[in-house]
């Protein structure tokens, strides 16, 4: 391998889950020549433009960045660049086989699941529906298959009861990024063996959109739970309310056993007043809504707005 400081490194990232990895390689004396990452879009109303958050970091570095538009003019950079090795962290672009060979050790990307479970573009809110325990995070050598290549390293994580999709998302990068690191010259000096993956043993992940956030009131109170720590930021989860959509903010466990005999999604008080919804089994109580059209608040305050809530049935 070349030596450590000469290493021509290209990063592709763009979210913030990538940030600290390209940190990782900053501190680490693995600077890379070169960040790509998506296009710059228009956000929110006024379509202000943001910088994405991996370019933002590579700016602070010192780092040349790169947004090519389409596989044409990624393989062109990569091709003028020569690198040794590329790293792919949540890039949001699929790379096809002939970028692939570009550079001499490949590219090696990031997943943050334990491959070959949880392939696809959503493994980490999937884990929680799913409602496991353990996690983790596979560095593999990118193929022209989907989360496909052959496995560089992987380690686990346990997934805490109080994990949502943000703080499990941020958990997963910090330890990665610290993974990466270490087997990265290990990789460039050939002193690891690469696993191949049980293609039998795989499971996949689907794109999640905005009905997903439902609420389906007949299932157990942990599932809902596990669907609302699972869609944070987004979609979030909701229910219908009075004919209009009531977003839950935020909600937790009934504690203790729920005895009541009442139809999945009724509306009920606790022993401290606050509402609380049957499920099948269990209950959940809601501590922050937001009705449509009007501004998110406390359930408290919402149960003083609209006094039929009590007893309304969720749908």
């Amino acid at each position: 391998m070349p030596e450590q400081n000469q290493t021509k490194i290209v990063f592709l990232g763009t979210p913030e889950f990538a940030v600290p990895f390209l940190q990782a390689l900053v501190a680490n004396n693995l600077k890379p020549v070169l960040v790509i990452s998506q296009p710059d879009r228009p956000v929110g109303r006024k379509q202000t433009i943001n910088l994405t958050p991996v370019k933002l970091e590579a700016i602070k570095s010192n780092i040349k960045v790169e947004q090519p538009t389409s596989q044409t003019e990624l393989k062109k950079i990569l091709e003028e660049t020569k690198p040794d090795v590329c790293i792919l962290v949540a890039y949001g672009m699929i790379i096809k086989d002939e970028v692939l060979k570009i550079p001499p050790f490949g590219f090696i990307n990031i997943h943050p699941s334990l491959l070959p479970k949880y392939r696809g573009s959503a493994p980490v809110q999937n884990v929680i529906l799913d409602g496991q325990t353990e996690t983790g995070l596979s560095i593999i050598k990118l193929d022209k298959k989907m989360d496909h290549g052959p496995i560089i390293a992987q380690a686990s994580l346990p997934i805490l009861p109080t994990d949502n999709n943000i703080t499990l998302h941020d958990r997963l990068a910090i330890f990665g990024a610290d993974l990466l690191v270490d087997i990265l010259p290990k990789y460039l000096d050939d002193k690891i063996e690469l696993i191949v993956q049980d293609d039998a043993k795989a499971t996949y992940t689907k794109i999640i959109d905005r009905a997903d956030g439902r609420i389906d009131w007949s299932k157990s109170a942990k599932q809902i739970e596990a669907q609302f720590r699972a869609f944070q930021p987004w979609p979030g989860v909701y229910t219908n309310f009075d004919t209009r959509r009531l977003k839950i903010a935020d909600l937790e466990l009934l504690e203790g056993q729920f005895e009541g005999d009442l139809k999945p999604g009724t509306v009920f008080l606790t022993k401290n007043d606050l509402p609380a919804v049957s499920c099948n089994p269990g209950a959940v109580v809601l501590k922050r809504l937001q009705i449509e059209g009007k501004k998110e608040m406390s359930a408290v305050d919402f149960l003083n707005g609209y006094k039929n809530f009590v007893g309304s049935v969720l749908n």
